[in-house]
């Protein structure tokens, strides 16, 4: 999954990123809150975690700016102990939580895994419960078959995120192009063989498709 960050204390971004990219997420790193504003104009993200006082752009005016765009994308606030007198602010304009510093790295941790379990997957659950006998383990961001791990390539991976966030729903080539390959010059044919390579490691029937319509995959009923 891929998560935002805004921090402008140098030091401290190069930490957390290189701790969230050790537990398996992508993750870009800003200073500036102006430099975010232009990244959400071109990407999509999963999480956001920005820090409040920053140059440009603060934290509270990207969301703000967001919300009033119904972009929805889920926001952790980085805050400091001053910070976390204006808690309200941050929930009045559509943050999802808070962290305060100075945390721990497994705090950063467990409310990263909260935010994004109780966003993508309305559930509180460590796991889901796929069809086929799947399941998909948000805390490691891997597949499972029974006990054996879905071994797949960095972006087979990136595209499973995407269909596993918008579970039961059909999503467009038009939208895996646009979110997952980021409007870079592949074809139909090229989705269609990530797809189909997918299912070559798992079983025909794991990505559901639709003709007009798109692919999807399915919680287990």
């Amino acid at each position: 999954m891929k998560i935002l960050l805004l921090e402008d204390d140098v030091s401290y971004k190069e930490t957390i990123q290189e701790y969230l990219e050790s537990l398996g997420y992508e993750v870009e790193s800003f200073e500036n809150g102006d430099e975010v504003i232009d990244a959400l104009y071109f990407k999509k993200y999963h999480l956001l975690l920005l820090d409040i006082r920053v140059p440009g752009k603060s934290g509270y005016e990207i969301v703000k700016m967001m919300r009033e765009k119904k972009d929805e994308t889920p926001v952790i606030f980085i805050t400091s102990l001053t910070d976390i007198d204006n808690l309200s602010i941050g929930y009045e304009l559509g943050c999802n939580d808070y962290i305060r510093k100075p945390f721990a790295a497994q705090e950063l941790k467990y409310r990263v895994e909260q935010v994004l379990k109780v966003f993508y997957l309305h559930s509180n659950e460590e796991e889901i419960s796929l069809n086929n006998d799947y399941r998909y383990n948000l805390t490691k961001g891997k597949l499972f078959h029974k006990e054996e791990t879905v071994a797949l390539t960095p972006k087979e991976q990136k595209v499973l995120d995407y269909l596993i966030t918008h579970l039961d729903e059909y999503i467009s080539t038009k939208q895996l192009w646009e979110d997952v390959w980021e409007e870079k010059m592949v074809t139909e044919a090229d989705i269609r063989m990530c797809i189909k390579k997918i299912r070559d490691k798992t079983d025909a029937t794991f990505i559901v498709s639709k003709k007009g319509f798109g692919y999807k995959i399915d919680r287990k009923r």
